[in-house]
């Protein structure tokens, strides 16, 4: 018989938790934590991502990731579904949203996911088909925006960050460096996410401007989603690049100036 531990709780159906299985899991989420940092020191020397962008992108994945959550939740609740408020992710706090490999996808590849936003299209007070749209476009355009309110920011005040190198720069981010990916970045999330792809916002969003005869039959190729978005992330053809690159380029032209 296992010993309870005295800091012990009982979990939801009142058992008691052993000091084995609490040392288990601890072990277990060290070993997890050991194993994302060893695989990220691993894989950033050869992808040419230097410190201070690995820790832009950490911040910013913070902020970014959120905000799309975020617009999902608050668009849904906005339509009369409660179920993402229940759930506790209408908030901004990045605890709720953020996904480990999804975050880690994004400190090395520059997109990646969050946890999805579980809500019930049975509770919206519109037609569904808007309401998925509504719901789905939501995450992406608020990237747009906030890529959007940051260089207008920058051309309203007037302020140009100018790019430094050398002492504590080496390590942390400088401003420049940090609006420069905070701006790309979310556009890149925008764009990427309105891929017409399961299992990203894009699909739900194609579905919904799509003649519901059309609609029915694209879904049926929601299930084949998934491998098609592998094969354009692990493709030595940067087909990804070629898809994205155009209204990334354009997007940030239109922003910037």
């Amino acid at each position: 018989m296992n010993r309870p531990c005295p800091t012990s709780r009982s979990d939801l159906f009142g058992r008691t938790v052993s000091c084995d299985i609490i040392h288990e899991r601890v072990r277990y989420r060290a070993w997890k934590t050991a194993f994302i940092f060893d695989l990220v020191g691993s894989i950033v020397p050869f992808s040419g991502i230097t410190l201070p962008i690995l820790l832009a992108r950490l911040l910013i994945l913070m902020v970014a990731l959120s905000v799309h959550e975020f617009a999902h939740a608050w668009m849904a609740v906005q339509l009369g579904d409660p179920t993402p408020r229940r759930d506790g992710r209408l908030t901004l706090n990045p605890r709720a949203h953020l996904d480990v490999l999804g975050s880690l996808m994004f400190l090395i590849a520059g997109f990646g996911w969050a946890k999805p936003v579980r809500w019930n299209p049975w509770n919206i007070r519109i037609d569904q088909r808007w309401g998925r749209l509504l719901v789905a476009a939501s995450g992406p355009l608020s990237n747009l925006l906030l890529a959007a309110l940051t260089a207008w920011g920058l051309q309203i005040t007037g302020i140009i960050p100018l790019p430094r190198s050398g002492g504590i720069w080496v390590i942390l981010p400088s401003p420049a460096l940090l609006i420069r990916e905070f701006i790309f970045l979310n556009v890149v999330l925008c764009f990427f996410n309105l891929l017409p792809i399961t299992p990203l916002d894009g699909f739900e969003v194609a579905t919904g401007l799509l003649p519901p005869s059309l609609a029915y039959h694209f879904r049926r190729l929601a299930p084949y989603g998934p491998f098609i978005l592998l094969l354009l992330i692990i493709l030595p053809v940067n087909l990804l690049g070629l898809i994205l690159g155009p209204p990334v380029t354009a997007t940030l032209r239109l922003l910037l100036g």
